[in-house]
């Protein structure tokens, strides 16, 4: 008997597999990425007895053949890593089509258990099961589960443990596909033989149906023009005599050996009648109740992820905050010192405004765990399908495009809930198209700025809408180009709606958040230094005003009893002198040259230098453009509600202008959290810099020929 041995879940969407692996494994486990791919990768371990188990959940699938990056995955992992065991997750109360991944995992001759879950539901259904003659037919121990109950688990953990003693000697099930196919099979495997390391690595009779299935992915690896041909001829042959590819006969014999298993060994006790998910499904998918019901499940998911995190988030800026006010505490007040400047406003400033959002992330996740555990979340994509399907996309995009209006990056780890590589990815590239309410500070100064309160409404929804046509013309161009292929087929089920359980609640929450803290904020760390030196070096030692020496005539001016009116006003004059040295100090910056060199660049927008600089800062995150506009305009407290600046604001620029800023703002360079996510999820710093540049550039483009056609018949009307 091993000391440890490794056990691979696999099973289809909705099967229970994750409420199974959290309670094989519970807190002991991670989460990352399969290598060089963005599927995610869970592992965790449990101990059985005197066996150390390690336990890898496998993507969930339909099948093992080669039609996603999923079932690659999985199939890649059983085969190349070798585990001692593969538990196969089931829902009992739909054994037909779960059984199709079964016996495919059967067929690559791997010791193989199979967790009939969800017994309680199938039993209240009325099926009752022969698992005796089933686990015969299927070459294959059964154990009947009860995942949300914990139900069977030790049962589980029993029959893990025997299969990986009789490794050695496991013998799988044989599926025999027909006279005419295994005659075309026997011809193939001398021919297959031939390829010895993928033989060796795959099994003969394994890899020769798989080449007669024209899985793509292996004939690629077929170095033997010869066998590429016998292949060619032997499905040529087949289709002749079936009218159908090989691949639908082999699929056809495999439901057929299903079928005649499941005849043998499951009865129905009752009458097929509407179950209790039927009755609920026929309001929630209604053709005419289901957009509504859906529009109000998302509104409480913005209640609960924005409204509900919005105290939490302030309790953490002012921990920050306080944290910050306790490192200048260690310098004497007033005086400058780089490591103060880099701690506070660098690495505290930087980090804390990553971290204000880490409630968002637990409060949005929590609810698609909800949504998702509950059986709605496929529901929702079932109802949102038809829509999205005609911009390219699977209804499940909705989702994360949704709650993008909320922010980007709980928007951008909500592609997580999408099965194909080509949806997540377009997903996560035009979710930032989805005006944020990190935007919002933008138009909040500008709009009030500089057009009558008649259209502040109508502005705001002019912007939203910009950015939501924008989304849906861009993932279809990506769909037309870079990911170019059919949309994924809508293919999943619709499970029997359960109650969540806390634990896997729970357990979905932390693996998101520690994620985001662990991954995203040391790369925002490193950005934020870099930012916090482009706006700070080099140092200005002269400057145009001697303003030390003006605050100290201001303080002397004014008596130290003076009244709260004069002490007030005393304030903000010390403050104005501040800030314009502050945008003295900010125009001879690494970032405020950079702005002045960009000038060029930025007038075809009807910008200047100040905005360049800004828009530098704003990297950081979006709202911080509106301090980064009052610092360069020496304005005092600047806020989205400024009455000050926004009386600079028009003393500077043309209402034509100030759209085009709420235009690149709104598509340009998302901020610097985004990009980093966007680089954990796509597991790629290339869709990372894709996003960056390609947004900035689009932005750069719409934005000149907004202002330029604008300024055109400005001149023409006037």
């Amino acid at each position: 008997m091993k000391a440890s041995i490794k056990v691979a879940l696999a099973g289809n969407p909705n099967s229970g597999k994750t409420t199974i692996f959290n309670s094989l494994t519970g807190a002991r486990q991670h989460v990352g990425n399969y290598p060089g791919v963005t599927v995610e990768k869970k592992e965790g371990t449990c101990r059985h007895g005197d066996v150390q188990i390690q336990v890898v959940d496998l993507p969930g699938t339909y099948s093992l053949s080669a039609y996603s990056i999923e079932e690659l995955v999985a199939r890649d992992f059983i085969v190349e890593e070798k585990p001692d065991v593969v538990v196969d997750i089931i829902d009992a109360s739909n054994l037909e089509r779960n059984l199709y991944l079964a016996v495919q995992i059967m067929e690559l001759g791997v010791p193989l258990v199979l967790a009939f879950n969800m017994s309680d539901t199938a039993k209240a259904r009325g099926y009752e099961f022969d698992l005796e003659t089933l686990s015969e037919l299927l070459s294959a121990p059964i154990v009947t589960t009860v995942g949300n109950k914990g139900e069977g688990i030790t049962e589980l953990l029993d029959a893990i443990v025997s299969a990986a003693a009789k490794q050695d000697t496991w013998q799988s099930a044989k599926i025999v596909y027909g006279k005419e196919v295994e005659e075309e099979l026997a011809k193939l495997a001398p021919l297959v033989a031939r390829e010895t390391a993928a033989a060796e690595k795959y099994g003969l009779r394994w890899l020769t149906v798989k080449l007669l299935e024209n899985d793509q992915s292996l004939l690629e690896m077929v170095s033997s023009p010869e066998l590429l041909a016998a292949v060619e001829a032997s499905s040529k042959h087949l289709q002749g005599i079936f009218g159908d590819p090989p691949e639908i006969v082999i699929t056809d014999r495999r439901y057929g050996f299903i079928s005649g298993a499941c005849t043998e060994t499951v009865r129905s006790t009752v009458e097929a009648r509407h179950t209790m998910s039927d009755k609920i499904d026929t309001v929630v998918t209604n053709r005419l109740l289901g957009l509504p019901i859906f529009f109000a499940m998302m509104y409480l998911v913005f209640q609960l992820t924005f409204t509900i995190g919005d105290p939490f988030m302030g309790w953490i800026e002012q921990i920050f905050g306080w944290l910050g006010g306790i490192i200048e505490g260690f310098w004497p007040a007033g005086s400058e010192s780089a490591l103060k400047s880099l701690l506070v406003d660098g690495i505290i400033g930087g980090v804390g405004g990553v971290i204000v959002f880490l409630p968002n992330i637990l409060l949005l996740f929590m609810a698609i765990a909800i949504l998702e555990d509950s059986g709605y979340m496929a529901r929702a994509a079932f109802i949102m399908d038809h829509l999205m399907h005609k911009i390219g996309l699977h209804g499940k995009s909705f989702i994360p495009l949704v709650i993008g209006f909320g922010c980007t990056i709980p928007a951008i780890m909500a592609t997580r809930t999408l099965e194909s590589r080509r949806d997540r990815l377009t997903t996560m590239l035009v979710a930032p198209l989805m005006s944020c309410g990190a935007r919002l500070p933008i138009y909040a100064l500008i709009i009030p700025a500089f057009f009558p309160q008649q259209w502040h409404a109508p502005m705001l929804w002019i912007i939203y809408l910009i950015g939501i046509i924008l989304a849906i013309v861009c993932a279809k161009l990506l769909r037309a180009t870079l990911f170019k292929g059919e949309s994924t087929p809508f293919v999943m089920e619709l499970p029997p709606y359960r109650v969540p359980t806390l634990r896997g609640i729970v357990i979905h929450m932390w693996d998101r958040g520690w994620m985001y803290l662990k991954k995203a904020g040391t790369i925002i760390l490193g950005i934020s230094i870099l930012l916090w030196a482009m706006t700070t070096y080099p140092k200005k030692e002269v400057f145009a005003r001697d303003y030390p020496a003006e605050i100290a005539q201001l303080q002397a001016a004014y008596p130290k009893d003076t009244g709260v009116k004069n002490a007030e006003a005393l304030q903000a004059k010390i403050m104005n002198l501040q800030q314009a040295q502050r945008a003295e100090e900010l125009t001879y910056s690494i970032a405020g040259r950079i702005g002045h060199g960009l000038e060029p660049l930025l007038k075809p927008m009807g910008f200047d230098w100040r905005v360049g600089t800004a828009l530098i800062g704003a990297f950081a995150a979006k709202e911080v453009f509106v301090a980064q506009m009052g610092i360069v305009f020496s304005v005092g407290e600047a806020d989205a509600e400024s009455e000050v600046l926004r009386d600079r604001l028009r003393e500077n620029y043309t209402p034509l202008a100030a759209f085009c800023i709420m235009i690149f703002c709104l598509i340009s360079t998302p901020c610097m959290a985004t990009i980093a996510v966007t680089r954990r999820e796509s597991n790629s710093w290339g869709w990372a810099l894709f996003q960056l540049g390609g947004l900035t550039a689009l932005a750069y483009v719409l934005t000149v020929f907004v202002y330029q056609a604008g300024s055109l018949l400005s001149i023409g009307t006037g």
